[in-house]
């Protein structure tokens, strides 16, 4: 009940000028990622658990992918925000690595107490003689998100640095970032030259988020004259380029990994559907009522997004060994009604990790001196946090060490995220970052 009171009171005291609608828009792209994803889920029980991704085999899946892809909207509604909180900071005196620290403790401690538990979850599992190769399935499926926060984490940690070329070159650097994307897309499409367009991971999530800086001080301005074009030109490129060719329809695989020209397309799409909704939208949630929904899902949205495929592992484990579900063909008409159920369950699943781990997020961390932090301890303690994040996101499918992830990687995020809450606590007369 203090918990609800707490949002109830948070939803109350909004200030007028804050945009609401981004809020709405990253509850919303979370919730519709973790509904592709458990909705895409396929299991087969045949004498030994095994599984796989409707988008592989089911090919009427691949255009709905065009709905459900919306990581283009979470980190475009990243930039406008940190844009916002990073003014703020630094017109208040505050350095670049007291923002830094501030800004990914909320990242990190949800991190945090998940991998923790999937390491003591493997370890226990290993303990009690559970087969390996499941350990290693399981563990990695539930890792799976890791993928999405090494990147996004990696925008926000260069932030100071992105925002200052905004300032000075504005929307020139989402362009030249764009084109890079079209010289890594060419460089492996038309030229096959191997591991080129491994750079798009970060060009095109760079871009998207330089978009929300522009878009957070004018420089895009959210008129309808220019929304209603940014919609349809995007829609029209992605047709384009999906439908007749030479990139597949499906916006994920191929199109994500790496990003793609096509799903910047889309992303072009998004942002100027988002433009020209953010007036009535924000006219809407001046309405207690659904903004302080808007506001309970944020306090709690790295946790549901962390989170949502350890539902999805208990979920498997549950119902199919079991029986209680059976495991038709993916795409058949029994395995799309079995859809409903099998959502249910997982959301019940997901509702008590929230009421569990969602206090993690929801309580604040160490804050640094805003006006002096330390800067090498950031560095170092963010390098390892991103270094053990992508070892263990980039591992696969499989059994890689004791706990089921490279220990490796699992010592560099851990020796990372101890750093970070030790730089957190100190005061510092250190020279700021930029």
């Amino acid at each position: 009940m203090g918990t609800l009171r707490r949002i109830r009171r948070l939803a109350a005291d909004t200030p007028a000028r804050r945009d609401r609608q981004v809020d709405l828009l990253r509850a919303v792209a979370i919730a519709a990622v973790v509904m592709g994803h458990w909705l895409v889920v396929y299991v087969s029980d045949d004498g030994g658990l095994h599984g796989g991704s409707a988008l592989e085999t089911v090919p009427w899946t691949r255009p709905l992918t065009w709905l459900f892809q919306v990581m283009p909207i979470f980190f475009l509604v990243g930039g406008f925000a940190n844009a916002a909180s990073f003014t703020s900071h630094r017109d208040g005196g505050g350095t670049a690595s007291s923002w830094i620290l501030r800004r990914t403790d909320r990242l990190v401690r949800p991190t945090t107490a998940l991998l923790g538990v999937l390491t003591v979850a493997a370890l226990s599992a290993r303990a009690l003689g559970a087969d390996s190769a499941l350990i290693g399935m399981g563990v990695w499926a539930a890792a799976i998100p890791l993928w999405f926060l090494v990147v996004y984490l990696a925008v926000v940690v260069l932030t100071p640095l992105t925002h200052a070329l905004h300032r000075r070159y504005g929307l020139a650097v989402p362009v030249v970032l764009v084109v890079l994307v079209g010289v890594g897309d060419a460089a492996r499409m038309a030229w096959h030259i191997p591991y080129v367009d491994q750079g798009n991971f970060l060009f095109a999530w760079l871009a998207v988020h330089q978009a929300g800086f522009a878009w957070q001080d004018g420089r895009l301005p959210a008129r309808r004259s220019v929304a209603l074009p940014l919609a349809l030109g995007g829609l029209a490129a992605l047709v384009a380029l999906t439908v007749p060719g030479p990139y597949p329809i499906s916006m994920v695989g191929v199109n994500t990994s790496p990003p793609s020209l096509a799903l910047l397309a889309l992303a072009v799409a998004q942002t100027g559907l988002a433009m020209w909704l953010q007036d009535p939208v924000n006219r809407w949630l001046r309405r207690l009522r659904p903004w302080t929904v808007v506001v309970a899902v944020n306090s709690v949205i790295m946790t549901l997004f962390l989170w949502h495929m350890t539902a999805a592992v208990l979920g498997v484990l549950a119902l199919y060994p079991t029986g209680v579900l059976p495991d038709p063909p993916a795409g058949s008409t029994a395995w799309v009604l079995l859809r409903v159920p099998w959502i249910v369950v997982l959301a019940l699943i997901l509702g008590v990790l929230v009421a569990v781990f969602g206090p993690i997020e929801q309580r604040s961390g160490p804050l640094p001196d805003p006006r002096a932090a330390p800067v090498v301890p950031a560095l170092a303690g963010t390098a390892g946090v991103l270094a053990g994040l992508l070892g263990a996101a980039s591992a696969g499918p499989g059994d890689h060490g004791v706990a089921g992830l490279p220990t490796p990687a699992l010592v560099a995020y851990f020796a990372g995220a101890a750093v970070l809450r030790h730089a957190r606590r100190r005061r510092s007369t250190g020279p700021p970052l930029v």
